[in-house]
Parts: C-alpha cells; structure tokens; sequence
C-alpha cells in the first residue's frame, strides 16, 4: 500500500513537472515567434518607413514659371468667365497629371538658409489643392503594400496609424475646402468635384469590400485634380480671404490638440494605464498628421501669403511649419513608452513636443488673422 502510495505520488510530481516544462516551452516558443515577425517586419519597416520627406516638396522646385509674373496676381479670388462657366462641365479637358514627389533633399542646418526656388503655379489654389493630392496619393499609390489600415491580415501596425493620420488631414481639409474656399457664402452653391471628393474621403479607412476604401479616396483624388486643372482654366473660384483661412487653421488646431492629449495622457478614460501598444499607435498617428500638414501650410504660404503677410504673420507660420518638420523627423526604430523620469525615451513624450509647438503657433496665427 504504501509502495502504491509512493507511486501515485512520484507520477503526480512528474505529470506537475512535464506540465511546468511544457508551458516553459510553450512560453519560449511563443516569444521566439513573436521576436522572428518583430525582426521581419522591422527589416520591411526599414526599406519603406513613413516617407514624411515625400510629402515636403509640394512648393519647393527648380522649375518657375517665366511667362507669369507673380506681382501682377490676384490673390483674392479666381472665377470663370461667363463663357467659361457654362461649359465647365461638359467640355472640360482631362487633368494634367500631377507631378510625383520630387527627390528628398537634406534638410539645411539650423544657421543656414535654403536658397531652393518655390515652384509658382500659374494660377491662385493650385498649390493647395497640390498638396492635398500628394500625401494621400503617395499612402495609396506609391507605398509599399497600399493602402494598409483594411488588409485582412495586418502585418504592420506602425505605417496603419501612419496613413491614418494623413487621411485625417485630409478629410478635413476636403471639407473646408469645399465648403468655405471654394465659395463666397453660404448662398454659393458648392463646386460639384469638391463635394463628390469631400464625400469619398469619408469612407470607413478599414473597409475593405463594397466598396474598399482606397478605391473611393482614388476616386476623391480624382476629383480634386479636376478641380485643379479647372483652377489652371480659370473656370473655378478659391477665395483667399481669412474667414476663409481661420476655418482651416482651427481645423488643423483641433487636431493637433487630439493628437497632443493622446501623447501626454498617462491612462486611458477608463483608468488603464496607456499599453505599449497604444503608445506606438498614438505616436505614428501623430506623425502621420505632421507629416501631411507639413505639406499643407508650406503651400499656404504661396496661395495665403498676402493675407498673411499683411497680418505680420508669416513668421508665425514658418514656426508651425518647422514644428511639424521636426515631428516627421524623429524616427525611432521602436517606440518605447518609458516612464518620464526613467533613462530610456519616452517617445510619446519626444513627439509631444514638436505636436504641442505647433498646435501654439496656429492658435497664435489664427489669432492674428482675427483681429
């Protein structure tokens, strides 16, 4: 009896054993798998980071445009002739494709100043409507893998976020543009391409079927070059007024502060601590949102720059923009999420700052073009 007794005993300790070296293995297994997909996507993440430097180069070029004189311009307001209006819809020729990003260019340093030509569009909008196109169309088009955020299977998370954040930017900015630009008032009906792009953009990113997103933001593009090369005819309005501009730069505050919250909060609204996770996601959103922005404001300062000007305000709009440079620049291999008083980074924090910087300058700039 006491043998048998034994016996269950030893047979009990060995089944406790094989179970703890079971899960030992399973546990090691487990994390080896992870690290090797980490190490893969990391090595693809390597080739085809967010191309923030892409979308930089909307109204920087060597060309110029000698048959135009930019002093004789009017910068308020561009409306087709009578004659042109009756046939914009019918006989308008097809949109010049728009050029792709020209190639990166290393940034000057602190105590330099770039001597690099901005490109001068012939025409009052262009060069907004031109950097609404480029980061999209980059993200869908020209990005390794397209469009991410409505794969079935997500094998990155960094350049979803990423995209999600340029897509944000341009939502709204579809949105003031078709709705206040593009319009003297609210008794102006609305630009028919606008409004159809402005309706696309607001496609679910994560749909993937009936109809998939990238499908219809192609189709929202499209619409916008037609209102760009209808810009270049003279057979459309962009008014450059600042109860025009000030909806923009709200806009774009608004954002900037979701995205600020998001990167300083310490826990999420219901009460857990802010996961590893989710830090990555809030920090390449917010990098996302800089990075279109970037380009956006730099084309502001051509289309808006005598309104601007005029309000002593440019200054203020080189900072922003420079705030949001400094955003796209920082580019961790991994995001770490440390505590803010702990030797390693806090990256959420790092971009937190730039984020903050230039969410204060618009406010100041809207501000300005208030009083």
């Amino acid at each position: 009896m006491a043998q048998d007794m034994e016996n269950e005993k030893n047979e009990g300790v060995g089944r406790i054993n094989f179970r703890r070296f079971l899960t030992r293995r399973v546990i090691v297994g487990t994390m080896i798998t992870i690290a090797v997909l980490w190490v893969v996507i990391s090595v693809i993440g390597a080739f085809k980071k967010p191309k923030t430097e892409a979308h930089k180069e909307v109204v920087k070029s060597e060309e110029s445009i000698p048959s135009h004189d930019p002093g004789t311009r009017d910068d308020s307001v561009h409306t087709p002739s009578p004659d042109q209006s009756t046939h914009q819809d019918s006989a308008l020729p097809a949109p010049h494709p728009i050029s792709p990003p020209a190639p990166e260019k290393s940034a000057p340093k602190a105590n330099e100043t770039s001597h690099t030509p901005i490109k001068r569009f012939p025409a009052t909008g262009m060069a907004f409507v031109d950097s609404l196109i480029k980061p999209l169309e980059y993200e869908i088009k020209e990005r390794f893998w397209g469009w991410r955020p409505n794969d079935l299977i997500r094998f990155t998370d960094n350049v979803n976020s990423f995209q999600l954040g340029v897509l944000e930017v341009t939502r709204r900015s579809a949105v003031i543009l078709a709705e206040r630009i593009s319009r003297t008032g609210s008794t102006e009906a609305f630009d028919k391409n606008l409004e159809n792009a402005m309706n696309w953009f607001m496609i679910k990113p994560t749909k993937y079927w009936f109809p998939s997103a990238e499908s219809k933001y192609k189709m929202g593009l499209e619409e916008f070059r037609i209102y760009y090369t209808k810009l270049e005819k003279r057979q459309a309005a962009f008014y450059t007024r600042t109860d025009n501009l000030i909806p923009l730069l709200i806009a774009y505050e608004d954002l900037l502060g979701s995205c600020d919250e998001n990167l300083v909060k310490q826990r999420e609204k219901d009460g857990q601590p802010v996961s590893f996770f989710m830090a990555d996601e809030y920090f390449f959103y917010a990098k996302g949102v800089a990075s279109a922005m970037l380009t956006i404001l730099e084309a502001l300062q051509q289309d808006f720059d005598e309104i601007v000007e005029s309000r002593k305000g440019m200054e203020v709009l080189h900072h922003a923009i420079e705030s949001c440079r400094i955003a796209t620049k920082i580019s961790p291999w991994i995001v770490t999420n440390s505590d803010l008083s702990s030797i390693f980074a806090n990256h959420r924090a790092n971009m937190a700052a730039p984020i903050s910087h230039a969410r204060f300058y618009l406010g100041v700039l809207i501000k300005a073009l208030s009083t």
